[in-house]
């Protein structure tokens, strides 16, 4: 219970529902001062918000401090995949070591029969077990965070707003009379209040962000940058560099403390690799698989042919190329010809210079 309308409402559900249910909150950093904060999750006020909606609902309520745990597998994993020129996904990470791996292990110390969260992704049995699909609503569908589920977990896990809608959620937590029934929703990345990525990067890293050249595709020194950290692949505005043909970041160098920069043409690639592939498909052919992938939270999934091999790396083609496929973000796989099941996914790795269309 994150303290927002979406678990919130989960919980009165499974309470409705006759289900024995108890609550649990995670502390996942200071939240004693973040507890003015708006937009964001697991704060102080957050912590508070559950508490009063399972006194409402009439359920146990516990708190977690996973604020040790959260901070070496999430935050430091955020401020290292910056630092190295990547642009990570906390959201995702959190999902996969707090959240699905932690904190499932205790509903299974309490001898819950499952674990229930407010994603909006539905769970389907198929032929052979529980398969992950997309939520019903595309525009609240969360599959994109929650690749990494295992086949393991997501037998344990139920997804019950995986085919409802936000407006759908609020009349449900309106009926349930809940004190957060009208709370916006969360925005910015937890721990990074008012997107202010970078100083919490400099806080978490001290002396680590250096300064460096903004260089041309052609090899041309056009400015200077204070870290690589304010950059990221496809970013366009604040480059600091004036006048002459639009440019964009088309890569980081952490190495040598470079931002490569060039026309929008050169920002396609038609070919990426994945490490750490989290696969809950069928065999995948040596021949490849014809799939579609989603390279960004707020693309489409796009006609792509996938070639894995045994030690967890993949290949994607794509049969268009996509733009602005940066290092560090996920790319999640689903099932070819518009399905909504999700088969896996894995993390961007650093393009070579021959998978970049314009290179």
């Amino acid at each position: 219970m994150s303290g927002g309308v979406d678990s919130s409402v989960v919980a009165a559900l499974a309470r409705e529902q006759g289900f024995d249910t108890v609550g649990v909150t995670l502390q996942l950093y200071d939240h004693g001062a973040a507890i003015s904060r708006k937009g964001a999750c697991c704060a102080g006020k957050d912590i508070y918000d559950a508490r009063q909606v399972a006194e409402k609902i009439g359920i146990p309520h516990y708190v977690l401090d996973y604020e040790s745990r959260f901070s070496q597998a999430v935050m430091d994993d955020f401020a290292d995949s910056y630092l190295a020129g990547e642009t990570p996904v906390p959201c995702i990470k959190c999902n996969q070591t707090v959240k699905f791996t932690d904190l499932l292990q205790v509903a299974r110390d309490l001898g819950a029969a499952a674990l229930i969260t407010g994603h909006y992704v539905r769970r389907v049995i198929g032929d052979d077990g529980p398969q992950l699909h997309r939520g019903a609503d595309a525009g609240r569908d969360q599959s994109y965070f929650l690749f990494a589920t295992t086949r393991a977990q997501l037998d344990y896990l139920r997804f019950p707003l995986g085919d409802l809608g936000k407006d759908e959620t609020r009349a449900l937590a309106a009926r349930f009379d809940l004190p957060v029934a009208d709370k916006p929703d969360s925005q910015d990345i937890c721990f990074v209040p008012e997107g202010g990525y970078a100083g919490v990067i400099e806080k978490l890293r001290p002396g680590a962000v250096q300064p460096g050249d903004i260089v041309h595709l052609d090899g041309r020194v056009l400015a200077r940058h204070q870290g690589v950290i304010h950059y990221t692949v496809g970013q366009r505005r604040g480059l600091g560099v004036a006048g002459g043909e639009p440019l964009f970041v088309l890569r980081l160098d952490a190495g040598k403390r470079q931002v490569i920069v060039g026309p929008r043409e050169a920002l396609l690639s038609s070919e990426l690799r994945i490490r750490e592939m989290n696969w809950l498909g069928e065999e995948i052919s040596p021949q490849g698989m014809e799939v579609e992938v989603r390279v960004r939270s707020a693309r489409k999934p796009v006609p792509a042919i996938l070639f894995a091999d045994d030690s967890g790396f993949a290949t994607i083609k794509l049969h268009h190329p996509e733009e602005a496929v940066a290092p560090g973000q996920a790319c999640v796989i689903y099932e070819a010809g518009q399905s909504a099941r999700v088969l896996g996914g894995g993390w961007i790795l650093p393009a070579s210079p021959g998978n970049r269309r314009a290179f």
